[in-house]
């Protein structure tokens, strides 16, 4: 069953997707940290800070193919991760990326969704291991955080995030309106991305920094891909 294999990658990629990002401290109080920089400049910023702060949490809602789904990851200084992501129609997983395997263990209806009801039975309750992709890990920051595509952007008025004051930028390109907000007071962290268009969706950062530990599931609890092609 190839597709298990990209489960976790999926997931990330659709959060990715939808934000659209594929060193410095503010002074505080009412002064604009980004005084005199252009969105772009802006974004750069918010796009290295982001990346080097190594740790962070990610939680979202997004929309492909009408769909809607629900998203959260924790991801950790070593690129390991771990998350949930589901909808009403696909049912819901979990899924973790630890060194060169990924893992994922789905309800009954994400797994009859991908394999039928006898896919699900087989793997009621356990988790499939398959190795990650190449030597890049699923979580990495790079990808996540990359400021590539964060160009032509308008600096819009200023607005809170959770409370946070936040420098808001956007983006247009085509049907898709892409919204940026940027940490003012401390270092200039992404604290959310809002898209609207085609792909809609929404997706919140916290907890920079922050420890996040993963483990891999016990052994007793995961399912040899191989089996699943051989219904055994």
């Amino acid at each position: 069953m190839a597709a298990n294999r990209k489960l976790l990658a999926v997931a990330v990629v659709c959060a990715a997707a939808v934000i659209g990002v594929t060193g410095c401290s503010s002074d505080g109080g009412d002064k604009d940290p980004f005084e005199g920089m252009s969105a772009d400049k802006i974004a750069s910023k918010a796009s290295k800070a982001s990346k080097d702060a190594g740790s962070y949490r990610m939680k979202g809602r997004m929309k492909q193919k009408g769909e809607e789904s629900d998203i959260e990851f924790a991801v950790a200084e070593s690129g390991d991760c771990k998350g949930t992501m589901g909808s009403p129609k696909m049912g819901r997983a979990e899924f973790l990326s630890v060194g060169k395997f990924t893992y994922s263990k789905g309800d009954d209806k994400f797994w009859e969704s991908k394999g039928g009801s006898s896919t699900a039975e087989l793997l009621k309750g356990r988790w499939v291991k398959t190795p990650a992709e190449g030597d890049k890990a699923v979580c990495n920051p790079d990808d996540m955080f990359s400021n590539k595509n964060l160009k032509k952007l308008k600096r819009k008025d200023d607005a809170e995030v959770d409370g946070k004051k936040a420098a808001v930028l956007t983006r247009k390109k085509g049907g898709e309106t892409t919204t940026f907000y940027v940490a003012m007071e401390g270092k200039p962290y992404f604290l959310k991305v809002v898209n609207k268009g085609t792909e809609a969706g929404t997706v919140s950062f916290s907890d920079y920094g922050k420890t996040v530990d993963v483990k891999a599931p016990p052994a007793k609890d995961v399912v040899d891909p191989d089996k699943l092609s051989s219904g055994s």
